[in-house]
């Protein structure tokens, strides 16, 4: 690659990492459905065409937001459920690591959180499918556990989808309370941890 295409290629990066920045946040006002490429573009400082170089449309535009937002997350899910430490232990480095990330990544939670249930389909399908890979990654590290054995394929996934809902929960928790005052996050941390032992309860015991 030439030094002139090289820099050419830096600057589209550039560019287009200004549009993913300037829709995320307009989107903490408002739904990707109501959003228009022309407000981004303004943001950013572009001509609209020059949108049309790094996204398709603005639903495309919010699948690249969903890899941005999740995509990086798969190496967490992993540490969150590895079989090391006891339940107790593996609790609280699950919720102390969604509460790190929601706390370093607000805007990105939350377009999720609204979107993963919003009106364009390309989005919701691309939420869906990330969720879906995390749910096989859970049950990868389930099946490895000593305290799943006996446990059919059926039962596994089933748990791993029930592990997965909760931290979306978890983390929509910990954006509720993100500005709230300390002694409401730490409520919320608590409960955050009482839901996910009430899991690891019934994991326990769903073979006797």
């Amino acid at each position: 690659m030439s030094h002139t295409s090289g820099v050419r290629q830096a600057q589209k990066q550039k560019t287009r990492q200004a549009l993913l920045d300037a829709a995320l946040g307009l989107l903490e006002e408002q739904s990707l459905s109501s959003l228009g490429l022309r407000e981004v573009t303004r943001a950013v400082g572009v001509a609209p065409t020059a949108f049309y170089r790094h996204f398709r449309s603005t639903a495309d535009l919010g699948v690249a937001l969903v890899e941005e937002a999740l995509g990086s997350l798969h190496p967490m899910i992993r540490t969150t459920m590895s079989p090391a430490g006891d339940d107790d232990e593996r609790i609280a480095r699950a919720v102390e690591l969604i509460a790190g990330h929601v706390a370093a990544h607000p805007a990105h939670v939350r377009f999720v959180a609204r979107e993963r249930h919003g009106g364009v389909q390309p989005v919701r399908r691309a939420i869906r499918e990330q969720l879906a890979r995390f749910a096989e990654e859970v049950k990868a590290e389930l099946a490895e556990d000593t305290a799943s054995a006996g446990w059919s394929e059926a039962d596994l996934r089933m748990l791993a989808g029930l592990y997965v809902d909760q931290m979306l929960i978890t983390a929509s928790l910990f954006l509720e309370t993100l500005d709230a005052p300390e002694e409401e996050r730490r409520r919320a941390l608590g409960t955050a941890r009482r839901q996910l032992r009430l899991i690891s309860v019934g994991r326990a015991h769903w073979l006797d």
